[in-house]
């Protein structure tokens, strides 16, 4: 059975950073394509970044480039972090990890998604 846990969220200052983490457990998902998603209160799950599995790709939306970094480490435990920089309450929302082994995929239906981790950032 494939989990995925984040961890690293909280509350954090507008303008402030937070970095959160990803780590999976059952099996190596190396291959697979990773990355974050959020949803805000009120609001449908929107995609944040990805990477390749190998790494050497990255994508972002719009409001997320320039601030966001995504990372993955393809040890034992496979590991994907978000580096988030210059935040806004905007982006105050629970944060998913999510891996899919089809990269097109992931965006739509992940094959396997964490259970969440907050993210709250006061004005």
């Amino acid at each position: 059975q494939v989990q995925l846990v984040e961890s690293g969220g909280g509350l954090v200052q507008a303008g402030g950073s937070l970095r959160l983490s990803c780590a999976a457990s059952g099996r190596t998902l190396s291959n697979y394509a990773m990355g974050w998603f959020r949803q805000a209160p009120g609001k449908e799950r929107e995609f944040v970044a990805a990477i390749s599995w190998t790494g050497g790709s990255t994508y972002y939306a719009d409001s997320m480039k320039g601030r966001f970094t995504i990372r993955r480490d393809n040890g034992k435990n496979t590991a994907v972090s978000l580096q988030m920089n210059s935040l806004e309450p905007e982006d105050t929302a629970i944060y998913y990890c999510a891996a899919a082994l089809d990269r097109y995929k992931l965006r739509t239906t992940p094959d396997y998604l964490g259970q969440g981790t907050q993210v709250t950032v006061s004005s």
